[in-house]
């Protein structure tokens, strides 16, 4: 089949991670297919995340309208579509397209009994591996390279850019997720600073400044207490914070990421975009489980959960506050490592 196929068009239109997660597909298609046009239809306001792919000919972007996207699309006159997204909304485009497609499996009834009655169906098999199966009927194959995420030249931070204890080696911290049972609360972020012991910086974006600004503020080392500094010392009291949150867009957040020894995150969008660079990551879940098939993909990394609670996953999206209302899975979450 492959021979006969010229132009590719690949459907996901949200969100960061998952689009980021869905980047071994164009790659692939583009480097196993010969001659072959990549396009990629994704929201507007993701159109960064994909602009320096190398991998992708055309992005094709959803305003207001699927009804101008889809004439946009039929005029390319696709030979193939590879849906990544699966809803009504891409069911349309395809119904309308009228070129063969295949559609990755959301595992939907899967993830439900694991949600609401903690039955474990759900195969050992990355969400990564997923999306590649909706590219299989084109003869594509998993290359084993992980994910990418490439950084426009403009949006690469330099180090002169970042305050002077932060220049030569920091680890990054992202503080932000979507959802509230995503995110540890204030207090166990301080707590997990202090334990990670170096330069933090923090990474999110303009919803995380309060956050970032009351975690700087603690660490802060203010010229009043100087005298405290021996101490500190005698203590091997190291954490500096410095709150990027808010100061830098998408691409130099994920160029910060690039730049950090080690990266801490929540289960979130950039966790993916550090598995793109390759660091050594330490993921936080709460509400969530890995087993939903979307922990870190080939890089090292740690988990941090908590087990001894039956109420996980509460929810395979996130909420804004505990249905039990005692958020045990992030409040008594153990930070069980250690940075040389």
């Amino acid at each position: 089949m492959n021979k006969d196929i010229k132009k590719v068009l690949i459907l996901r239109f949200s969100s960061i991670g998952d689009i980021v997660l869905t980047s071994p597909v164009p790659r692939c298609i583009k480097t196993q297919l010969p001659d072959v046009e990549v396009h990629y239809a994704t929201k507007k306001s993701f159109h960064g995340i994909l602009a320096a792919n190398p991998y992708i000919d055309k992005i094709h972007l959803l305003e207001d309208s699927l009804g101008d996207l889809v004439q946009n699309l039929r005029a390319e006159k696709f030979d193939f579509v590879v849906d990544l997204h699966n809803n009504l909304r891409t069911s349309v485009i395809k119904l309308r397209l009228g070129v063969p497609s295949k559609s990755f499996d959301k595992l939907n009834l899967k993830k439900w009994l694991l949600v609401n009655f903690k039955i474990n169906l759900m195969p050992n098999i990355h969400i990564v591996d997923r999306y590649m199966a909706a590219a299989a009927p084109l003869g594509v194959k998993n290359d084993d390279l992980g994910l990418d995420y490439f950084i426009p030249e403009k949006d690469e931070v330099e180090k002169s850019w970042l305050p002077d204890g932060y220049r030569n080696e920091y680890v990054a911290f992202v503080i932000g997720a979507k959802f509230a049972t995503k995110r540890l609360p204030l207090e166990r972020m301080i707590e997990l600073c202090d334990r990670i012991n170096k330069p933090v910086i923090l990474v999110g974006g303009p919803e995380d400044i309060e956050n970032g600004e009351k975690l700087e503020r603690f660490f802060q080392r203010h010229k009043i207490a100087e005298e405290l500094e021996p101490d500190l010392i005698k203590l091997n009291k190291k954490t500096i914070v410095y709150n990027a949150c808010g100061k830098f867009n998408l691409n130099q957040s994920a160029s910060l990421v690039k730049g950090a020894k080690y990266v801490f995150s929540h289960d979130t969008g950039l966790m993916h975009v550090a598995a793109a660079f390759k660091k050594q990551i330490f993921s936080i879940w709460g509400n969530t489980l890995p087993e939903l098939g979307m922990y870190p993909y080939k890089t090292r990394f740690s988990i941090f959960e908590n087990k001894k609670i039956k109420c996980r996953p509460c929810s395979k999206i996130g909420y804004d506050k505990c249905p039990k209302g005692h958020f045990k899975c992030m409040k008594e979450v153990v930070f069980d490592f250690y940075l040389p």
